[in-house]
């Protein structure tokens, strides 16, 4: 027989299914790790005092803190996107982001939304964290207060009161994910590893003391060296009787059982850096530049859902201002964004649009990449051309000084390109009619007293003549 329900209501519900997990009542936390010790989420709290999971934390919290943030107008009207961007700018949204990203820790983080009239308007003045074990879900998955006055039960809390930053949640799971219920085991085998190894390094990293008394000796005379023998291990310095003796042992072949203790450690960091990062490659001596880029790219991920988290919660806090306010408007949309990142691949994307055939306007570089007036030139204008003619170092606005004999070397230059161009062409006929290196050579040797050179010597004795009339005219400049 087929249920009868409309199919606008809620048909699949626990007080129809067979799930007895409420029982009516209060909807326990499902995590596994805190049903396993009958505890709440301040378990969780203690493990963030471990060095390296704190600094997982910052570091995972920073990625999202170093993003760009700010309101896009989109099909809003100007007057609801001027007043939610007045009512973002008198928040400390720094504070409230950092402390919404802890529902990434504990898969939930209730906030609470502090409400004043200002100017005829109901407006949020501050979001304030409040600690997750004091709330708890109902079977309708509806947030509840655990108060003094109803501990078991919790109440309701008011619409438009609390947001609720969450981490994968879904119906079955109202409360989210925790990524420190992945830390939990592996910090635990760290801890215990590190207290072995330290037991480990004081019993065998030093030597042993071994006493000798005779036969004979007495139990009081035994106890006697053996304090001593302690006295000798803290302080270096011992009594002990005159007919007995010291011994230092050193334990040889304990660096491989040492080793077992570092290599588990160190597997317990991997685990918690890839529950809280995603990867270790950056977090690992061992990793290469390879493999540490590749896992940067695994970190952005990570950032980027934990961004989107953050910006659904304010977004809803903006749809609470908007609908008490001003009804049922558009409204703009809060988003993270990496500028470095769109940057890079904007101008990639306009290189590849411009070597295709596409030419833009400075209007576009303007709303691009924010050029201000006068940073660009205008459409269709030349860049000015380079003067070359006055040396780079001459003073600004100082004329080149005149060379009295350029006349003279255009001259030598004019004069010059027939006795040159000859013998270029002399050369080339060789060098046609050789058909290896060996014989080009041979036939240069015998053909160069062949070439008319009577030309070349006046010339060059012209040059020769030249140079020594531009030092004389040099030194007399000078004087």
């Amino acid at each position: 027989m087929a249920i009868q329900t409309p199919i606008s209501e809620h048909l699949a519900t626990r007080n129809k299914s067979i799930d007895f997990t409420a029982f009516g009542m209060l909807l326990p936390n499902p995590d596994p790790i805190l049903k396993a010790q009958g505890k709440d989420i301040s378990v969780y709290r203690e493990m963030r005092s471990d060095s390296h999971i704190g600094g997982c934390i910052r570091r995972r919290k920073s990625a999202v803190q170093a993003l760009e943030w700010g309101l896009d107008r989109g099909k809003a009207s100007s007057r609801a996107a001027k007043s939610v961007q007045a009512m973002l700018d008198q928040l400390k949204l720094g504070r409230i982001i950092n402390q919404m990203q802890e529902c990434i820790l504990y898969g939930y983080q209730p906030m609470e939304v502090m409400w004043e009239k200002q100017n005829g308007l109901l407006v949020p003045t501050d979001v304030l964290a409040k600690p997750p074990e004091w709330f708890c879900f109902d079977p309708d998955n509806q947030l509840r207060f655990r108060t003094r006055s109803n501990p078991i039960f919790g109440e309701v809390v008011p619409e438009r009161k609390f947001l609720i930053p969450r981490q994968d949640p879904t119906y079955k799971n109202p409360y989210g994910f925790a990524d420190l219920s992945m830390c939990f085991w592996p910090l635990l085998f760290k801890k215990n590893s590190l207290k072995f190894w330290l037991a480990f390094t004081e019993k065998f990293g030093s030597a042993f003391s071994v006493g000798k008394l005779p036969r004979g000796a007495t139990e009081p005379e035994r106890q006697a060296l053996l304090d001593s023998l302690e006295a000798l291990i803290q302080n270096g310095v011992a009594t002990i009787p005159d007919d007995g003796s010291v011994e230092l042992v050193e334990m040889a072949g304990k660096g491989a059982s040492a080793d077992l203790y570092e290599k588990l450690v160190m597997h317990c960091r991997s685990d918690i850096a890839i529950a809280l990062l995603g990867q270790n490659q950056t977090t690992e001596a061992t990793a290469n530049k390879a493999s540490a880029t590749a896992g940067l790219k695994v970190t952005d991920d990570l950032r980027d859902g934990d961004a989107e988290i953050i910006a659904e919660s304010i977004n809803e806090l903006i749809g609470w201002y908007c609908q008490v306010n001003m009804g049922d408007v558009e409204l703009p949309v809060f988003s993270f964004w990496d500028q470095r990142a769109q940057d890079e691949l904007q101008a990639q994307r306009d290189k590849s649009n411009y070597e295709s055939g596409a030419r833009f306007s400075n209007a576009y570089f303007m709303r691009a990449y924010g050029y201000q007036d006068g940073d660009l030139l205008p459409t269709g204008a030349a860049v000015p051309p380079v003067d070359t003619t006055s040396p780079a170092f001459a003073e600004p606005g100082q004329a080149a000084a005149t060379d009295p004999t350029q006349s003279d070397t255009d001259t030598l230059v004019s004069s010059t390109g027939p006795a040159w161009n000859a013998m270029a062409d002399q050369l080339q006929a060789l060098v046609e009619k050789a058909t290896s290196p060996a014989q080009l050579q041979k036939a240069i040797t015998q053909d160069y007293g062949d070439l008319d050179s009577q030309e070349l010597v006046k010339l060059m004795a012209a040059a020769m003549a030249l140079a020594e009339l531009k030092g004389l005219d040099a030194a007399q400049s000078e004087v």
